[in-house]
């Protein structure tokens, strides 16, 4: 009897081993704007985080076979929602990741929940994606508008910016981030004198920036991002707002903005971000890496790249802990949010019920030209906001998932 139990118990041994060993197959595609305003916060950068993501995680788990495609949103919800579509349906794509533009996110998220696949938000900003607009398949990584306003908008008014005028880009992502500073500045004792809303991708701010300018505010808010903060931006210097003694609040600044703007332009502006590429040795070799990876030599990965690199990591952790075989969006989502989050460039985090990604952010300035010791040395950090506070409780979020 004993022998029979030994060859059973080693039989059924070896079928597990054999179960285990089997291929996971997983294929993910990487969807964002890759040739107009957003591409250098997104776009090309994000697909070298993702391949640098499938190599980094395939490497040590030779069974799981990832598949990755690539498509531009063009930030166009329809054109966003087609390819959700095509990719869910046709090309049985498991996993959608980046997606800069929270009116395609929040588009996408809906297809995704609608196929039961997975959504990983990291490109876009709306809070919205994980309070009244959640779903069981979305997790939101990087960032959002609740961050930037109580990281950027609390910090202005606590140093004296306790008047302020909004500069909003008027669609979903510019009217989150309005709302959410909006109440956070009055939230600190601030008053909103007035805002003006301007087209995405727009050229020529100046009427926008004379209202702001007229309205006598201490601070411009402005509730736009990429080449939307860039030209704002370069035109208010042109009409000597700051000299005038008005200050702009980037609420929404990556590396690669400053980049576009020079030091001399964009010196003493205030942020919040999640992730900087100087801020360690690690993130400086993971930036070189990424330079590798196939990313422009003179451009410098943001958050958002970095979130790509780590959503997309935890995302196969959890699809190798469930094993072989298909398994549904809401399946790996749960599995996701079960999982303690650990990667090189966020650290230790979790993913709250709403699908909320929770880590620390930095509140950081941008340095004077006689600061910076070498290329890319653009920040100096004025404060950690621990992961507890840099994001909303879940409980006051909207989003139906939460409980109580």
């Amino acid at each position: 009897m004993k022998k029979t139990f030994g060859l059973a118990a080693l039989a059924a041994v070896l079928a597990c081993g054999g179960a285990y060993a089997q291929d996971i197959n997983v294929k993910i595609g990487v969807l964002s704007d890759m040739s107009s305003l957003y591409a250098d916060i997104g776009g090309p950068g994000s697909v070298a985080a993702a391949k640098m993501a499938i190599a980094d995680f395939t490497k040590d788990h030779p069974n799981v076979k990832v598949e990755m495609i690539s498509g531009d949103h063009q930030n166009k919800p329809d054109i966003g929602t087609q390819i959700a579509n095509q990719w869910f349906d046709v090309d049985k794509v498991d996993m959608i990741i980046d997606v800069p533009n929270s009116g395609v996110a929040l588009a996408v998220s809906q297809v995704a929940a609608n196929k039961n696949k997975v959504f990983i938000v990291s490109g876009a900003a709306a809070s919205d994606l994980t309070g009244p607009k959640c779903n069981a398949n979305t997790v939101h990584w990087t960032y959002d508008t609740w961050m930037l306003a109580n990281g950027t908008g609390t910090a202005m008014v606590k140093t004296g910016g306790d008047t302020w005028f909004f500069l909003t880009s008027d669609y979903a992502f510019g009217h989150a981030l309005e709302r959410d500073t909006m109440a956070a500045v009055e939230k600190a004792g601030g008053k909103v004198l007035g805002k003006v809303r301007h087209p995405l991708n727009a050229n020529d701010f100046s009427s926008f920036l004379l209202q702001a300018q007229s309205s006598k505010a201490k601070v411009i808010g402005l509730a736009n991002a990429g080449g939307d903060t860039i030209n704002s931006i370069k035109q208010a210097a042109e009409f000597g707002i700051v000299k005038g003694g008005q200050k702009l609040a980037g609420l929404l600044v990556f590396a690669s903005d400053v980049v576009a703007l020079g030091l001399p332009t964009a010196q003493g502006l205030t942020l919040t971000e999640t992730w900087y590429w100087d801020a360690n040795d690690t993130n400086r070799a993971w930036t070189k890496r990424w330079h590798e990876a196939g990313a422009a030599a003179s451009k410098y990965p943001t958050m958002i790249h970095a979130g790509v690199y780590a959503g997309i990591l935890h995302y196969l952790k959890a699809r190798l802990a469930l094993g072989p075989g298909e398994h549904d969006g809401k399946s790996v989502v749960a599995k996701m949010k079960a999982t303690p989050t650990d990667d090189i460039l966020f650290g230790k985090g979790t993913i709250d019920p709403n699908g909320r990604k929770r880590h620390p952010a930095y509140l950081f300035e941008v340095k004077k030209p006689t600061e910076s010791k070498h290329p890319g040395d653009f920040y100096t950090l004025k404060a950690t906001i621990p992961e507890a506070e840099a994001f909303r409780n879940p409980k006051d979020s909207g989003c139906p998932l939460v409980q109580g």
